[in-house]
């Protein structure tokens, strides 16, 4: 089969079209034959090494160590063709979307947890094994690059919103806003019935406002300023960076933020006196409980929230892919098309 290895963190030259053995599914396993795959910022910090905390060591998203060759790609939508022992044959044939976060529960208790195309081979190439378990029955008329838009974003962006337990009629602000987590998170809190406000790149107001934002403000806006502090009940943040100061200050006495990225800076500063004097909750977002990924397949089939497919690519382009993702000009985002599943 035709897959993307990543050769060691570095740049694109680290990044390779090869052909390699289609993977075998073991008990408990499912063989997904790969319609197309997300490009999500995970990949590139991955190959840039920004989990590493040391030049030497080669990590992952779960800080554990990397093995090279891998085959990246979080987001899978696909096609059932066969099944390892203990799963059953009906499931071949079955449309499916990837679940892309891997549990091993002991006794019902969770020991750890690892990621598609981090701790074991992803979706960008034309088959991928994954326990049957991850791999979710979907029905719906969507297209499979529409469907890989999904997973990982619309996973983090309601896992945020679940954590922090938004409701209706309150008032959230989203950071990143025109990006995969953003546009999710805009129309998730549309769903559950919140106000949005939102930051996002210039140029991206207006499709942003489409989903459901209710304002839109520039990256470099002054939102003390303008909104006023104690204004939002809920900060979702993928951003982090020089802003978040201000997040903890539009947030009401009890609001909540929820981080699950730091594309604008991964060092903050936090002023305690403003933490603990407004009783506020830090919540850091990354593993959502199992029935989170199983409610976004529920919200896609009824068609309560839409997929943002800014540009799509062929898995032989995925350096174009990858530097189209960097220009950050896009609103949704970049799919590799792999194959069909139809």
């Amino acid at each position: 089969m035709r897959a993307v290895l990543l050769k060691g963190h570095g740049g694109f030259e680290q990044l390779e079209l090869a052909r390699v053995p289609v993977p075998l599914p073991a008990a408990g396993q499912a063989l997904v034959r790969v319609g197309a795959a997300g490009v999500n910022n995970t990949d590139i910090n991955t190959r840039i090494g920004w989990y590493a905390k040391s030049s030497t060591v080669a990590v992952g998203w779960t800080g554990s160590a990397f093995h090279f060759p891998r085959i990246q790609g979080a987001d899978a939508a696909g096609l059932i063709v066969a099944v390892g022992p203990d799963v059953e044959v009906a499931r071949i044939g079955e449309r499916v979307l990837i679940d892309p976060i891997i549990r091993r529960t002991d006794a019902g208790t969770l020991r750890s947890v690892s990621y598609l195309g981090s701790e074991c081979d992803g979706a960008f190439a034309e088959f991928l094994v994954v326990p049957a378990i991850n791999a979710v029955r979907i029905s719906t008329t969507l297209s499979d690059a529409e469907l890989a838009s999904f997973p990982c974003s619309y996973l983090a962006a309601e896992n945020m919103l679940s954590r922090a337990q938004l409701r209706s009629g309150e008032t959230l602000l989203v950071t990143g806003a025109s990006g995969g987590v953003g546009t999710a998170a805009v129309q998730l809190a549309r769903r559950r019935g919140a106000t949005v406000l939102a930051i996002a790149g210039t140029g991206k107001a207006d499709a942003v406002k489409a989903l459901g934002a209710s304002q839109v403000f520039d990256r470099d806006a002054d939102l003390v300023a303008r909104l006023g502090r104690d204004s939002v009940d809920v900060v979702a943040d993928v951003a982090g960076g020089a802003q978040f100061p201000a997040f903890l200050e539009l947030l009401r006495p009890f609001g909540r933020y929820a981080v699950a990225g730091a594309i604008a800076g991964a060092a903050v500063n936090l002023d305690l006196r403003v933490l603990y004097l407004k009783d506020l909750r830090l919540l850091g977002c990354t593993v959502p409980e199992p029935h989170v990924f199983a409610d976004l397949v529920g919200y896609i089939e009824r068609a309560e929230i839409k997929p943002v497919v800014a540009r799509t690519f062929p898995l032989s382009e995925i350096v174009a892919a990858q530097q189209e993702f960097l220009r950050k000009r896009h609103a949704g985002k970049i799919v590799l098309t792999i194959g069909s599943s139809a």
